[in-house]
């Protein structure tokens, strides 16, 4: 298995941006399904954005055109950029990779 570990996240105003970064305890370069989902409080999980092997993105419809994910193979690591915040944004970020554990999560926070 892989072992997951998400930083980045605090607390920005609206409008502003923030980078997550999601490091592997081993290599990703076989994981062929990269994932970002978030948490608010007092709801379900869901998805934010996911990055395959070959660079196909998705997206979630509330995310598109102010979210870019990214992967860097080489330093085990998949990327959130995230410009353009609002305060729905507010959550706890996980990546995941399909058949691994979910990491502890980092918070984002958007607010005035």
């Amino acid at each position: 298995q892989v072992q997951l570990v998400e930083s980045g996240g605090g607390l920005v105003q609206p409008g502003g941006s923030l980078r997550l970064s999601c490091i592997a305890s081993r290599s990703i370069f076989s994981i062929h399904f990269m994932g970002w989902y978030r948490q608010a409080p007092g709801k379900e999980r869901e998805f934010v954005a996911s990055i395959e092997s070959g660079g196909i993105t998705n997206y979630a419809d509330s995310v598109k055109g102010r979210f870019t994910i990214s992967r860097d193979n080489a330093k085990y690591t998949v990327y959130l950029q995230m410009n353009s915040l609002k305060s729905e944004d507010t959550a706890v970020y996980y990546c995941k990779a399909p058949g691994n554990p979910w990491g502890q999560g980092t918070q984002v926070t958007v607010s005035s």
